[in-house]
């Protein structure tokens, strides 16, 4: 009874902690395409900017919890905008890191799932994703933020559980290599904004009113975290 009861949860085990097979690398280079697409063309980044908003909101949201922050909840527009609201000192180390934590967010995600699919770990990148979601499902405040963030999960736990090894793989290829490519386009975004005299009240200059430090160098911060992030992680996923 006991080895009956068990041995499904050692095979869970196994199935999540073990390692898959790496793709071939054209399939590598298939994936890098197919991210490269969703990130280029203005009506596709549009609607796949939801993604990267996810990533964003939820790197301020976990920043303020690790901390100590309370975290009040996470709205996501239709827009692509969100908007995390914390409560805690309104000065400190703290809210600058939960500050700084939303464009960095998205590149260093893609550069830890790099090294996890370099580790030829798949299925644990897609049930880490997948939990990461649910967490942040609880904190999410408004309809449409529910809807992205369940379909977005919905998206991993379905290819997690009922597809194939190779489809596994290159949906966490795929995924991944989004956040490296897309990672790198907001701060750019956020930098054309401010030069029309838009963003007034961006992360970055948040920041700068919060270390006396000017915006353009936190950009440059946001460039380099999500300019390294896509070289290292590149070089990892395509084994080089």
């Amino acid at each position: 009874m006991i080895s009956i009861v068990f041995a499904p949860i050692g095979d869970l085990w196994d199935r999540v902690f073990g390692t898959q097979p790496a793709p071939d690398r054209w399939l590598v280079a298939v994936t890098a395409a197919l991210a490269l697409v969703a990130v280029i063309p203005r009506p596709l980044w549009r609607l796949s900017r939801n993604t990267i908003t996810i990533a964003h909101e939820g790197g301020h949201g976990l920043i303020a919890l690790v901390t100590g922050r309370r975290l009040d909840g996470i709205r996501l527009h239709s827009d692509t905008s969100g908007l995390t609201v914390s409560r805690g000192r309104p000065t400190g180390l703290g809210m600058i890191l939960t500050a700084a934590a939303g464009y960095t967010a998205p590149p260093l995600l893609g550069l830890g799932g790099a090294w996890l699919l370099a580790a030829h770990h798949i299925t644990l990148l897609l049930w880490l994703a997948t939990a990461l979601l649910i967490a942040m499902l609880v904190m999410i405040r408004n309809a449409y933020g529910v809807l992205t963030v369940v379909l977005t999960g919905a998206a991993f736990l379905l290819v997690s559980w009922l597809t194939s090894a190779a489809v596994q793989s290159a949906f966490a290829y795929t995924a991944v290599w989004f956040l490296l490519l897309g990672g790198v386009r907001p701060a750019f975004e956020l930098q054309s904004k401010r030069r029309q005299g838009g963003a007034g009240d961006s992360d970055a200059d948040q920041l700068a009113r919060l270390t006396h430090v000017p915006p353009a160098l936190w950009l440059f911060l946001f460039h380099a975290v999500s300019l390294c992030s896509l070289i290292g992680g590149g070089r990892w996923l395509l084994g080089l």
